[in-house]
C-alpha cells in the first residue's frame, strides 16, 4: 500500500518487522529481581516514570518508517513519549487486558545507521506504567532492518587471534591490558592472555567487586558438570597465591577456576604472564597465572594447574571481551592489548604484531552486529556494545609495529612474600616441634642440620662441588629430585640462593640438612608437577668435593 505524505512516498509494508518486547533495556539498569523483559509479555512490571525502555535497531535503508506498539493496561490513563533521531510522539495507553496494537507515528530516516527508540513514562494508570509485547516498523527504513529477536540481550563476544607457528615451543605468554575510562561495564570479562587450555584476565563482577580470573580446562568432553568428570580427566589445584580463591566451574566445559579480588583501574596498564611446563613423561602441563601489581612494582601468583592429558606448549593465543549477562549490553566495552610476547623453550622472546578479529556464534548469528576492534598507537583493540556501527569483519587481520620492549619477568619481586614469609616459618617450626626435622641453627633465613662434620675447607660460594644429594617437600615429604647412580656436578652460584647461603656452613667431606623457605627456593615459580610455587625444600647434601 503506498501513501503519499508531504511529498515522500510511504510504503506501508504487509509484513512489519517486529521487534519484541523482551529485548529492550531500562535506563537506569534494570535489577535482577525486576522482572522486567519477559520471553512471553515482553516488556512487564514497569512502574518507575524515571525509568526509561529503550529499543535499537539498525537501518540499512532511508525513507519512510512508521511505528507502532502492542500494548496493554488494565486501567486507562497511563501516558508515554515515545522519541526518535529528534522526534517525539506522546500516546495514551490503550485500556485492555489484552495486547492491541496502536499507532506510534511516522517519520522520515535520512541516514542509515543504529537508531534507538526510547520510551519515556508521563504518566501511570494503576501499578504499571504499560506491558510492552513488541513495536513494529513498516515503510521504506524498514526494509533490510537488523534488530535483535533473541531473548539473549548480551553483546557479542569479540576476539584477537595472535597466530604463533607450530614449532615455536613457547613456554610462556606475555600480554598487557587496560581498560579505557568509562569502558569498564558491569558483568564485562576482560580477557588478556587465553590459550588451549585456558583463559587469564580481569573481570568486573558488580559496582563494588573487580576481579583478576585464571582458569583451566579439563580433559574429556564433559561440559557442564565437574562430577561427572573421571579423576585421571581433571585438572588438579598445585598452588594459588594469597587471598586467591579457587575451586571449580561447569557450563561452559568443565576445569579449575581461580580468582583474586583486586580492584584494579580503568587507564591503567596491567602485566599478565601464563607459563607452561609440559611433562610428556606423565602427559601433564603446568599452566600458571601470574599478575604485576604496578602499585607495587611487584608479580603476584594466582594459581598453578596441572593440567592432564596435555603435554603441549601454549598455544591457539587470543584476547577477548565478554558480555557475561544480558541486562547491559546495549552499553559498550572497550579494552587495548599491547605489547605481546611469546617465550621459547630455549629461553628466546619473540614479540607478536599480528592478530586477526572474530566474534562468537551471537555474531555469527547475525543477532548482534555491534562490535569491532582494530590497532592504535602500537596496541589493538576490542570493543562490542553499545549499538554503534561495525568496525571490523570476521577474519580481518590488524597488524600493529613492534615496539621491541621485552618483557622482565623477576619472580624475587614477591607482592605476597611477606605472607609466605609468614607461612614458610610456622611450616618449618611446626616440624621442628613435631621433631620431624632438627636444626642446628640458621643463615639468612635458611635453617640447616649439620648431620657430618666434614674434614675439609668450608665452601664457598665460587666452588663447583661433587655432591650427592636429595631434595624432598616439607609439606608432604615427596621426593622431588636426587642424585643417581653417580654424584652431581654444579657451579653453586647458579643453583638456588637458599644453597648458596646454607652450603657455606658445610666442609669438604661433609653431610648437610638444608631448609629453604620459598622465598630463597623458587619462589612463585613454577618448577614442576614436583615443586609447586611457595615450596620449603629439605635437601639433605654429601659434600664430596669442591672446586
Amino acid at each position: 500500500m503506498f501513501v503519499f505524505l508531504g511529498g515522500f512516498i510511504w510504503v506501508r509494508a504487509q509484513q512489519p518487522v517486529v521487534i519484541p518486547g523482551f529485548t529492550g533495556y531500562a535506563f537506569p539498569t534494570e535489577k535482577y529481581e525486576a522482572n522486567l523483559f519477559d520471553a512471553k509479555n515482553g516488556l512487564q512490571n514497569w512502574t518507575d516514570l524515571n525509568q526509561n525502555i529503550q529499543y535499537s535497531f539498525f537501518v540499512r535503508n532511508t525513507g519512510s518508517l512508521e511505528i507502532s506498539m502492542t500494548t496493554k493496561n488494565e486501567l486507562a490513563g497511563s501516558m508515554v513519549a515515545v522519541s526518535i533521531a529528534g522526534k517525539i510522539f506522546q500516546i495514551s495507553i490503550n485500556k485492555s487486558t489484552a495486547f492491541t496494537n496502536q499507532l506510534v507515528g511516522k517519520l522520515i530516516i535520512t541516514d542509515t545507521g543504529f537508531y534507538t527508540i526510547n520510551i519515556k513514562g508521563i504518566k501511570k494508570a494503576g501499578k504499571t506504567i504499560a506491558d510492552i509485547q513488541s513495536l513494529e516498523l513498516r515503510g521504506a527504513a524498514s526494509i533490510g532492518l537488523h534488530t535483535n529477536t533473541k531473548e539473549r540481550r548480551n553483546a557479542a563476544s569479540v576476539h584477537l587471534r595472535y597466530p604463533i607457528s607450530d614449532t615455536s615451543h613457547a613456554i610462556a605468554f606475555y600480554n598487557e591490558i587496560a581498560i579505557p575510562e568509562n569502558a569498564d561495564v558491569v558483568h564485562s570479562y576482560y580477557m588478556s592472555n587465553g590459550f588451549a587450555r585456558g583463559y587469564f584476565g580481569i573481570q568486573v563482577n558488580s559496582s563494588q567487586e573487580r576481579r583478576v580470573i585464571f582458569s583451566i580446562w579439563d580433559a574429556g568432553k564433559e561440559a557442564v558438570d565437574r562430577g561427572k568428570v573421571a579423576d585421571s580427566n581433571r585438572v588438579k589445584l598445585l598452588a594459588k597465591g594469597e587471598g586467591v580463591i579457587a575451586n571449580d566451574f561447569g557450563n561452559e566445559g568443565t576445569g579449575g577456576y581461580s580468582h583474586w579480588v583486586y580492584p584494579w583501574k580503568t587507564g591503567i596498564t596491567y602485566k599478565l604472564l601464563v607459563t607452561a611446563l609440559p611433562d610428556s613423561a606423565t602427559r601433564t602441563t603446568i599452566y600458571t597465572g601470574y599478575f604485576y601489581l604496578p602499585e607495587l612494582q611487584k608479580w603476584k601468583l594466582i594459581a598453578c594447574f596441572s593440567a592432564p592429558k596435555d603435554a603441549g606448549y601454549l598455544r591457539n593465543l587470543y584476547s577477548f571481551n565478554e558480555n557475561f549477562d544480558g541486562a547491559n549490553g546495549q552499553l559498550q566495552r572497550k579494552a587495548y592489548f599491547g605489547n605481546q610476547w611469546i617465550q621459547r623453550e630455549n629461553g628466546s622472546w619473540q614479540e607478536l604484531t599480528q592478530s586477526s578479529f572474530s566474534y562468537d556464534a551471537t555474531g555469527k548469528a547475525g543477532d548482534r552486529i555491534d562490535y569491532g576492534g582494530g590497532e592504535k598507537d602500537g596496541r589493538f583493540y576490542l570493543w562490542n556494545g553499545g549499538f554503534q556501527t561495525p568496525t571490523a569483519k570476521f577474519g580481518q587481520v590488524f597488524t600493529r609495529s613492534p615496539l621491541t620492549i621485552k618483557p622482565v619477568i623477576d619472580f624475587t619481586k614477591n607482592a605476597d612474600s611477606l605472607a609466605q614469609d609468614s607461612k614458610d616459618k610456622q611450616l618449618i617450626f611446626q616440624a621442628v616441634n613435631n621433631k620431624q626435622l632438627d636444626t642446628t641453627g640458621s643463615k639468612e633465613g635458611v635453617y640447616y642440620q649439620i648431620i657430618k662434620e666434614g674434614t675439609g675447607a668450608f665452601v664457598k660460594v665460587t666452588d663447583t662441588l661433587s655432591v650427592n644429594y636429595k631434595g624432598t617437600l616439607l609439606s608432604n615429604g615427596t621426593v622431588f629430585d636426587q642424585s643417581k647412580d653417580k654424584p652431581a656436578i654444579f657451579p653453586l652460584k647458579r643453583l638456588i640462593k637458599g644453597w648458596q647461603i646454607g652450603l657455606t656452613m658445610c666442609k669438604v667431606g661433609g653431610k648437610i640438612r638444608l631448609i629453604i623457605p620459598s622465598a630463597i627456593a623458587y619462589n612463585i615459580r613454577s618448577r614442576s608437577s614436583k615443586i609447586p610455587p611457595n615450596s620449603v625444600l629439605v635437601f639433605d647434601i654429601e659434600v664430596l668435593s669442591a672446586k
